[in-house]
């Protein structure tokens, strides 16, 4: 249980931040960054343990957004229900969507570019179904109540998706722990032989995908209750699919803190570029690229990746240097 410390230790230190930070402009970034850590780790599971690189994760962030807005505004269901029916919608468009992906035998850039249009598919009927608000959306009525999962403070709703996060960190952990995070990595690392081996890949691929789903649509329900309105563009964009997809992959796929690592980074580069480049329209996203570029060139393993590295490094010069003062 040792390896469990640092998971613990920084949940700890992550949610004693509202008593020491008081500030709404950078609890709201941190509720931001958190909600991106979250959509980044149940992406982490599928692509970074499992291999499977999905281009199209707002199919999940956005089921879990519309179901959990839908059931609230249409049918007054409680926000509490709504919220969790959201998170297993979103495992359960992960057994459609994995079953007749993973049936055909699509891997690679196939099944991203699969996974990219079933979300695209998702945003066009959103965008004009009724249920759904059409065009116009669906506003969640304001009610600042604990029942409606509502809060008056930014701390609240801080504390709220950090023990989401919180979750998916353990969840992962686990997993990586686990004779299922064994299969699965088998599964990324070569299919072929991991099926000879005797591992259902199909059903291990399955499971990883409603993991991932589930994890995912639980950003997405977040994000409803915090913004309290979702539409077609929010809901099946692209922007949750790349920040999904960049937060592990900067931070360091296939491991436990790349998708919070990342989800950091990733953020803190946004204003950081906003910042910088002040108002000129655009800009900042170009500014944003490069140096999402550049990290990603000079640490192809993530951030994480490229600790190990340097540590291995050190270790290996404290080495020789300590055998030639002996020898």
């Amino acid at each position: 249980m040792k390896s469990f410390v640092p998971v613990a230790l920084v949940i700890a230190v992550l949610a004693a931040v509202p008593l020491l930070v008081q500030s709404n402009v950078v609890l709201n970034f941190l509720v931001v960054t958190l909600m991106i850590a979250l959509a980044g780790q149940g992406w982490n599971i599928l692509g970074g343990y499992g291999g499977q690189y999905s281009f199209g994760h707002a199919i999940f962030f956005g089921t879990g957004a519309y179901v959990t807005a839908i059931l609230q505004v249409k049918y007054g269901v409680n926000a509490w229900p709504a919220f969790g029916a959201g998170i297993v919608a979103g495992a359960a468009v992960g057994v459609v969507v994995g079953w007749l992906a993973f049936r055909a035998g699509l891997r690679g850039s196939y099944f991203a570019l699969v996974t990219l249009a079933f979300a695209e598919v998702l945003r066009i009927v959103a965008s004009v179904a009724p249920v759904t608000g059409a065009g116009v959306g669906t506003l969640v009525t304001l009610d600042l109540r604990f029942s409606a999962m509502q809060f008056q403070s930014r701390a609240s709703f801080y504390w709220l998706i950090l023990s989401l996060v919180a979750a998916g960190l353990v969840i992962t952990w686990a997993i990586e722990r686990s004779r299922f995070g064994a299969w699965l990595i088998a599964v990324r690392e070569n299919e072929d032989a991991a099926r000879a081996l005797g591992v259902n890949a199909l059903t291990i691929k399955l499971a990883a995908m409603v993991v991932s789903g589930a994890m995912t649509a639980a950003a997405g329900c977040f994000y409803v209750q915090y913004f309290l309105f979702v539409d077609s563009h929010i809901a099946y964009g692209t922007w949750i699919s790349i920040e999904a997809l960049l937060t592990p992959i900067i931070g360091g796929a296939g491991t436990v803190f790349g998708p919070l690592v990342g989800a950091v980074v990733v953020k803190a580069l946004g204003e950081a570029a906003l910042l910088i480049t002040g108002q000129a329209p655009g800009l900042d996203l170009v500014v944003f690229g490069i140096v999402l570029i550049a990290v990603v060139w000079m640490s192809p393993r993530g951030l994480i990746g490229l600790r190990k590295t340097l540590l291995a490094k050190f270790r290996r010069r404290g080495a020789r240097a300590a055998k030639v003062r002996h020898g």
